[in-house]
This record gives structure tokens, C-alpha cells and sequence, in this order.
């Protein structure tokens, strides 16, 4: 199956459009029951469940176990749909084998810490969308403008926020639905843990990275804590805009 690599959107026939339209849904909103994909994209189940079936066949999509057992109801839980590595590659250009035989030869020629400093680098693509989002956006909170720097590189991300905890704010999570290294981060996970550490820098306190794409989660999710907008970046750009 391809995808437009601009829009992401089809060019052939409705049932290929609609076809997509799942397939999309599931890069950009993570694993979901044939259910929700039924209401999201305002369509029957069973035409949901005979593109899922069409997807399977072509090991763009696969199910899994949910994570927790549904209270509700009797019965088996129902399965969740995500995109497999192969259904993600149709989302992108393809050059992780080039990326990780550069990676690999780096490492041989110049050591691990190489490689480090290379995630390091790469990784100030957040620092530099930062800078541009927050000057014009103080109305957004800091993991939002972590969210609109990641969209704006390919990761289509968003941010959940957390219900109370005893009545108290358990703060944010940072949600990446799609991750345009992860082929190569499962190799040279540096990448993943430079951005990491640049989203603590930037946000002034510890976040935690709950799952990876990499790691074959269907979504990489970073757990940011309440009152994350203290003595970061992120709060030193707004207030300088807002002064």
C-alpha cells in the first residue's frame, strides 16, 4: 500500500481513499479498536473491519492485546489495530538502511561517544523550534509547544492531559505518534535518549519516557510532571515575549 509522502492523503479510488483514511488514523491516533475507527472516521464497523482485513493482508496492520482488561461488560476485551513497521513506511521516505550504516560506521571509526554527540546535535531541532513557536504562541502551555515542535518535524504529536490523582494534577503526557527514526533508533537508541534529555533542559525539571515506537510501542509517550514550567527554556522564551 503507498501513501502521498506530502499530503498523506490518497489519489486512487474511494475504497483505496477510505482505505487510508484508516491507515492514517492509526499512524496519527495510536492503537485503536475496530470500534473507535468505526466513530472517529464516521463509518460502519463492518467497513471498518473489511479495510483492517485488507490492511492485514498486506502486513500493514496488525492486532494486539490491550494493555488492561476492560471492567466493563463480559467477555474478552476487544483487540487493538496498529500500523506495523511495514504500514508506518508507507507514512515515509525510506533511508534508515543509509542512516544506520552511517551510524554503524561512525561508531567504528570515531567510538560511542560519537554517536552520542550526534543524537545531541540532531536533537537541537527542538531547542530551534522552541525558539520560533514560543515568539509567537504565549498562549500555549510548554508541553504544547513541545507538541507543535515535534508536529512541525514529523512526529505527529499531541498532549494528553492526566485526570487527577486524589485530587491532585499528575501532570502531562507528550504523545508521538509517529517517530521518523524509529527504525533507526532501534539500533542507536542515543536518539531517543538526546531527546529526551533536551525536553528536560528545555522544560526545566526530570520527564520520564513512558514507551517508544522504537521499542515497539504504538506510541511514544513522555510523562511530564505538574509545574514543568518553572526554571526551563521553555518558560525564559515565553516570558521574554511576554515582557
Amino acid at each position: 500500500m503507498k501513501f502521498d509522502e506530502t499530503t498523506l492523503q490518497p489519489a486512487e479510488t474511494s475504497e483505496e481513499s477510505t482505505r487510508q483514511r484508516v491507515a492514517r488514523s492509526l499512524l496519527v491516533d495510536g492503537p485503536q479498536t475496530a470500534a473507535t475507527l468505526a466513530k472517529r472516521l464516521d463509518l460502519t464497523p463492518a467497513a471498518v473491519r473489511r479495510h483492517l482485513d485488507a490492511l492485514a493482508e498486506e502486513e500493514a496492520v496488525e492486532q494486539r492485546e490491550p494493555r488492561t482488561a476492560s471492567t466493563r461488560g463480559r467477555g474478552r476485551p476487544a483487540k487493538l489495530f496498529a500500523l506495523t513497521d511495514q504500514g508506518r513506511d508507507g507514512f515515509e521516505k525510506k533511508y534508515d538502511d543509509l542512516a544506520v550504516e552511517a551510524l554503524r560506521f561512525l561508531s567504528e571509526v570515531a567510538g560511542e561517544e560519537a554517536v552520542r554527540e550526534f543524537a545531541e546535535r540532531r536533537a537541537a531541532f527542538i531547542k530551534e523550534g522552541l525558539d520560533r513557536i514560543a515568539a509567537g504562541e504565549t498562549d500555549l502551555s510548554p508541553a504544547q509547544v513541545l507538541a507543535n515542535v515535534f508536529t512541525a518535524n514529523g512526529y505527529a504529536a499531541s498532549v494528553k492531559e492526566l485526570p487527577l490523582i486524589n485530587g491532585h494534577d499528575a501532570g502531562e503526557q507528550l504523545c508521538q505518534q509517529h517517530c521518523p527514526v524509529a527504525h533507526v533508533a532501534q539500533e542507536f537508541p542515543e536518539l531517543c535518549e538526546a531527546e529526551t534529555e533536551a525536553i528536560a533542559k528545555l522544560l526545566g525539571t526530570h520527564v520520564q519516557r513512558l514507551a517508544t515506537i522504537a521499542h515497539g510501542d504504538g506510541v511514544c509517550t513522555t510523562h511530564i510532571p505538574p509545574g514543568s514550567s518553572g526554571s526551563g527554556e521553555v518558560s525564559k522564551k515565553k516570558e521574554q515575549v511576554t515582557t
